[in-house]
């Protein structure tokens, strides 16, 4: 708990007290004393709504709950300069902001560390994210689904939570089988012979460039194995080359995965069979028109799903319900999904297996992420200049760079469209938001570079700190406070864009006082103590950046 949140604490104890000895409400009656920051400056650092939660526990007016509250309130145990009662009854509270200079050394204490807490109790998360099938390259909702993942599971390990990270493998049903005879006709053309090619086939570059490596590695070889055989080492062959080469993409993207789990696996367990029966056991189950139907509908579907077709083959829905089964059987406390726009109508399908095999589906939050639009030269970029095809996570990030497809894909909530101007991530200007950002942190440095070469020792320097008097010093140290909780926030609320408008902020905030104020100057003293200001802004930044997998350049 660092300067800020300990004194938000006396503040909440201390208004809860005030309530209590003025006669407002019993203790047991007393609602969440809620602090939030005003959107005016004006109105104070901190507000309570406390007076309104009240107005019907104690039968008064607002205002005049809020009045008693103040009047009853004990302003030596907490560190307010000024507390002003406005509109029907906000309690807004000016802070003594001297307090906040404490950050500065808890922070050059803690190092990386600071802003990790332990909001989350240990509690265990899955996190299941991009899991595209290995048919072919990862594009653009693929490339936002990762990086919204990503930052997700690195917010709520900072919170304090015992997250995994999974990608659920596509390798069974349809979708690969049309993928390894799409690769056998490929093989086949590359070989000189004719093929016709299948209707439902995938007829993108990867798949082609993969069936000329095939007739590299194997010649015609293949062609004399029987059909079965042929296809099983095809299968293989085109599962293994192809998730090769997403794990190769998401690793420059810096996503990386604890767990690759297996749908084949589901099936050669005997998990999806079991799934069905336990269904049927439970009475949930049904037989019409030679198919078994789950009673969806009765847990807040908007119909019921078949689960096996008339042919005895399982519905695409069935092994999914086999893999959130398994998600809960491992005892995860949350399970979260990340999803791409199409996913829509399976939130609903899902939560309702789910309930009839009786487990809480409020342990299940799902996100789902929407479209992404491109944009170059003012242009809608639809097909990739290079291929003719969809534009491919690894092309975007040749062109632009991973740390600006990183920040802009994270930059905004995944129930949000998406419009990615490539020519703003590319340009080293203000308007470009993770260049500036970058530019904050490098400027900073430039700052430390020019004190060492000016003969002084760049170093947290707690007996100067009382120099920092500046209305903007105050404003960054308590920016710097609100790091901790900010990621708390961001936690609970699975909402990983927090981050990115953030340090955009603290960037912005940092810009102004650099613009204002001079750092090194002949008052020794004050600049030591500006020196360790921009320590504690240069760690935070970096440790932010960390946190949205962007790096954090020392020169630009």
């Amino acid at each position: 708990m660092n300067a800020l949140e300990r004194m938000k604490e006396n503040l909440r104890q201390e208004i809860r007290e005030a309530v209590l000895r003025a006669g407002l409400a019993a203790e047991e009656e007393l609602p969440e004393v809620v602090l939030e920051v005003p959107r005016e400056k004006s109105h104070g650092d901190l507000a309570t709504n406390m007076a309104m939660q009240l107005a019907r526990i104690a039968k008064k007016n607002p205002r005049q709950i809020a009045e008693a509250i103040v009047d009853g309130m004990n302003r030596d145990r907490v560190a307010v300069r000024e507390i002003h009662i406005a509109g029907p009854g906000f309690i807004n509270f000016f802070i003594d902001r001297s307090h906040l200079r404490e950050v500065l050394v808890e922070i050059g204490r803690a190092g990386d560390a600071y802003g990790r807490s332990s909001a989350g109790n240990g509690e265990k998360v899955l996190v299941e994210f991009v899991s595209v099938n290995p048919t072919g390259s990862l594009h653009l909702g693929h490339a936002r689904g990762a990086a919204i993942g990503d930052v997700l599971c690195n917010v709520l390990e900072a919170a304090g939570y015992d997250v995994t990270r999974e990608y659920y493998i596509n390798d069974a049903g349809n979708q690969i089988r049309n993928m390894t005879l799409s690769l056998e006709a490929r093989y086949r053309e590359a070989l000189g012979r004719k093929v016709d090619f299948p209707e439902d086939g995938y007829r993108g570059q990867d798949i082609v460039d993969l069936g000329k490596r095939l007739a590299e590695e194997e010649g015609d070889r293949l062609l004399s194995l029987d059909e079965e055989e042929r296809f099983a080492w095809i299968r293989r062959y085109g599962l293994n080359r192809l998730l090769e080469g997403i794990k190769k993409d998401l690793k420059e993207y810096r996503v990386q995965f604890d767990s690759w789990f297996s749908e084949q696996s589901l099936h050669d367990s005997g998990s999806v069979q079991e799934s069905v029966e336990e269904l049927t056991r439970r009475g949930q189950t049904y037989e019409q028109d030679g198919a078994l139907w789950l009673k969806s509908s009765q847990f807040g579907d908007d119909k019921d799903r078949v689960l096996v077709k008339q042919d005895g083959s399982y519905t695409y829905i069935t092994p999914d319900i086999a893999y959130h089964r398994n998600k809960y059987n491992r005892g995860f406390d949350r399970i979260v999904d990340i999803f791409g726009a199409d996913h829509h109508g399976y939130v609903p399908r899902m939560k309702a297996a789910m309930a009839a095999l009786g487990f809480d589906v409020d342990k299940m939050t799902f996100l789902i992420t929407q479209m992404v639009k491109l944009y170059q030269g003012g242009e809608l970029v639809k097909m990739s200049k290079r291929t003719g095809k969809a534009i491919t996570l690894a092309e975007l990030m040749e062109e632009v760079g991973v740390d600006a497809t990183r920040y802009f894909f994270a930059s905004r909530g995944p129930d949000s469209h998406l419009d990615f101007d490539m020519d703003l991530a590319v340009s080293q200007s203000n308007e470009n938001p993770v260049f500036y950002v970058q530019y904050a942190h490098a400027r900073i440095n430039s700052v430390f570079r020019r004190a060492g070469e000016q003969g002084m020792e760049v170093k947290l320097d707690p007996d100067s700190l009382s120099a920092l008097q500046e209305e903007a010093e105050f404003d960054l140290l308590q920016k710097l406070a609100e790091f901790p909780e900010e990621i708390a926030t961001a936690a609970k609320q699975m909402a990983p864009h927090r981050m990115v408008r953030y340090l955009y902020d603290l960037a912005t905030q940092l810009q102004s006082y650099y613009n204002a104020y001079r750092v090194i100057q002949e008052d020794e003293r004050l600049t030591r103590a500006r020196l360790s200001l921009l320590l504690g802004v240069a760690q935070v930044l970096k440790s932010g950046l960390r946190m949205i997998g962007v790096s954090a350049p020392e020169q630009m």
